[in-house]
């Protein structure tokens, strides 16, 4: 049974629609990568889950729910009681997520009296506990810092033990590792998914980097102007893509050997004057008259679906080839 459960969900800022009918489940243990470019709505996602859209940001249509529990409507206060025990959330930035004029030690604290009701010594003692199982180096020293005092590797290892000390049942990394070197990118993926595999947290990764997605999501799921246009197992997605944006989107990849780097035509669109139809037909090598109709979700196998009329045409492509090179090649009907 799935911890989480986003059905048909829409969200407006002002008169824009950036969400448009979002469905996604996430079961315990399990990792859902969520990709896209910069603005397709995969961030508003996880802050609409969370209950904290910016104004004038507001959830006008469509269900969440948490252990069955009904989020969407939700008064303030009972949402700040779910916020750290049932859902956590770890920013992309660990500078801004931490208080500049608190102890990191006392930060972690204040987060374990607040949700699991510890007293002053219980949580002082925990937090410590906590820097050590997160991989910040003395411990006991290092919860006296304060946050301009460590690295920024250091940094986003505290924000994930704050985001792990309430024990939540989702954890929603919201690009995690954007602000961290290469090496450190790695280091903190494999930091959350240890952390998951003794917790048995669901963690929703949030990235623009298919690459870092791949490495540690069980499913995918592709947005592409506020929708979801392409979700299911990660292997299938990623070797089997049946949406053409995801298919530009893995041409676009640097590999070995490559020469140049395919890039994705035309503009993301903008949500006050989307196209009529897909929203990626105007970009898309493989458009025909039926693209001016919005497709929905349509299922390619039992768990694998693409919003896409030419899904099943799409399938039976070679990855690799440009959809340029195989509509030149193999024109459709």
């Amino acid at each position: 049974m799935a911890v989480l459960e986003v059905r048909d969900l829409h969200v407006s800022f002002g008169p824009v629609e950036i969400l448009r009918g979002v469905s996604l489940d996430l079961e315990a243990g399990q990792t859902l990568g969520v990709v896209g470019e910069s603005g397709c709505g995969k961030s508003q996602t996880g802050f609409a889950i969370m209950g904290m859209l910016q104004r004038p940001g507001k959830i006008t249509k469509g269900s969440i729910k948490l252990d069955g529990q009904e989020l969407v409507g939700l008064p303030e206060r009972k949402l700040q009681e779910i916020r750290g025990d049932g859902i956590a959330l770890v920013m992309q930035d660990p500078f801004t997520s931490l208080n500049p004029m608190m102890r990191v030690g006392d930060q972690i604290a204040e987060a374990l009296r607040l949700h699991r009701g510890m007293n002053k010594g219980q949580a002082a003692a925990e937090a410590i506990k906590m820097l050590d199982k997160v991989g910040v180096p003395a411990p006991e020293s290092s919860a006296k810092k304060y946050p301009h005092q460590m690295s920024g590797g250091q940094r986003q290892r505290v924000v994930i033990g704050i985001a792990f000390a309430c024990q939540p049942k989702v954890l929603i990394a919201d690009e995690p590792t954007t602000a961290l070197d290469v090496t450190l990118q790695a280091q903190i993926l494999r930091l959350i998914r240890e952390l998951q595999e003794t917790t048995g947290v669901a963690v929703m990764l949030v990235s623009h980097d298919i690459g870092a997605i791949a490495a540690v999501s069980e499913r995918i799921a592709v947005f592409y102007a506020g929708r979801v246009v392409e979700i299911g197992p990660a292997a299938k997605v990623l070797r089997t893509a049946a949406m053409p944006y995801t298919r530009a989107l893995l041409n676009a990849l640097p590999r070995a050997g490559m020469t140049h780097l395919e890039a994705i035509g035309g503009q993301p669109p903008d949500f006050s004057a989307l196209p009529k139809g897909c929203a990626f037909s105007p970009r898309c090598p493989l458009r025909f008259s039926k693209c001016e109709e919005e497709p929905g979700l349509l299922a390619v196998e039992s768990d694998h679906r693409a919003a896409c009329w030419r899904a099943e045409e799409v399938l039976q492509m070679p990855m690799g080839k440009t959809l340029a090179q195989e509509e030149a090649e193999h024109p459709m009907a």
